[in-house]
């Protein structure tokens, strides 16, 4: 008859044992430094710029139902003006950014924001792409001559004011098609002699 001898397992050596607390020690050290560096170090959070706020009006604006028109009104100025101001182009007083933050729910850096002066010039590029801003390019490549003639003419050497400046865009009715209306009203400003 065989006998089968059993065995036990053996028992890990000291060796064995010290390597394993080590690695598991290593482990814990390689963690809490791991934590502690994401700690350390402070998350960089992009300031906002005005860009963000036109976004964020714009947002605010789709979401809500909000139309420009109905902003010009509590704000009591045109609409024109309105639009270009939300859109990043107009700076605001202190009372109007609060109620333009206030309509579009914008939070207090937008605020402020509205109150720097902006960089001015909306286009992305040189030339637009955006059909109905290209065919305004397109009447100034068109009639811009004509256009510069025509106030040299009648004014004299000098500009049209875009500053002293108003617009007005409205809807005429035409049995062929509405029109679209624009009366664009600019002081015209001399050069000087010096």
């Amino acid at each position: 008859m065989a006998t089968t001898k059993t065995t036990k397992s053996a028992k890990p050596t000291k060796a064995v044992k010290a390597a394993k607390t080590t690695k598991a020690a290593k482990s814990v050290k390689t963690t809490r430094t791991s934590a502690a560096v994401a700690v350390a170090q402070p998350a960089f959070v992009k300031p906002m710029t005005r860009e963000d706020v036109t976004d964020l009006i714009y947002a605010a604006k789709i979401s809500k139902g909000i139309k420009w028109s109905d902003v010009a009104d509590k704000l009591m100025l045109s609409k024109e003006w309105t639009t270009a101001a939300c859109l990043g182009q107009m700076t605001l007083t202190k009372p109007q950014a609060e109620l333009v933050g206030k309509i579009f729910g914008l939070p207090a850096q937008a605020v402020a924001l509205l109150q720097v002066v902006p960089y001015k010039g909306s286009l992305p590029s040189a030339v637009p792409t955006d059909p109905l801003i290209y065919r305004w390019y397109e009447i100034v490549s068109v009639y811009g001559t004509t256009i510069k003639e025509l106030i040299h003419e009648e004014f004299g050497d000098g500009i049209m004011s875009a500053i002293d400046f108003s617009m007005d865009i409205t809807r005429e009715p035409d049995p062929k098609g509405d029109r679209v209306h624009v009366v664009l009203s600019g002081k015209f400003l001399p050069y000087k002699t010096y």
